[in-house]
């Protein structure tokens, strides 16, 4: 028997047209096809065969702009080297850049934790209410936020 060794590639989503304050209209689904794209795009046939066994897109959180990505051991260097050339996803401009790289997904909840106490400190600042900022505070701390049936569907 033999383990598959994976890799966990955070990325933060960013956008120019849309505030920092105001959540992305972003499904984890278009952005797991948009990023499948562009592999095939730059990478070929091979790069996207290489890579699609098994790559899932695990979190994507609008309200933080941060995703994870998970990718096979080797074929991840195809995923990493597509994710700064990503300049639509839908009709969205944005820009991709690579946070953490880690091999478990504790590690990268970890530093998406530490991420985000960051982001909630600088954006506390700017609310006005306690009600907003407990609102706030639940958004960024919610780690489910997991489309189940794009998994789902490449797990088979």
């Amino acid at each position: 028997m033999v383990r598959f060794k994976n890799r966990y590639i955070i990325v933060e989503i960013s956008s120019p047209l849309i505030p920092e304050d105001k959540p992305l209209s972003l499904k984890s689904k278009i952005f797991h096809e948009t990023v499948l794209e562009k592999i095939q795009q730059l990478h070929g046939d091979f790069g996207l065969a290489a890579v699609k066994s098994g790559f899932l897109t695990k979190y994507c959180n609008e309200n933080t702009r941060i995703a994870i990505l998970r990718a096979r051991h080797g074929p991840h260097k195809f995923v990493s080297s597509s994710l700064p050339f990503i300049t639509k996803i839908g009709n969205l401009d944005v820009s991709l850049r690579t946070l953490h790289v880690g091999a478990t997904l504790k590690q990268g909840f970890n530093f998406i934790l530490k991420h985000q106490k960051a982001y909630l400190d600088s954006m506390w600042s700017k609310l006005k209410t306690d009600e907003e900022r407990k609102n706030l505070e639940a958004a960024v701390m919610d780690f489910t936020k997991t489309d189940v049936t794009i998994n789902i569907e490449n797990i088979s």
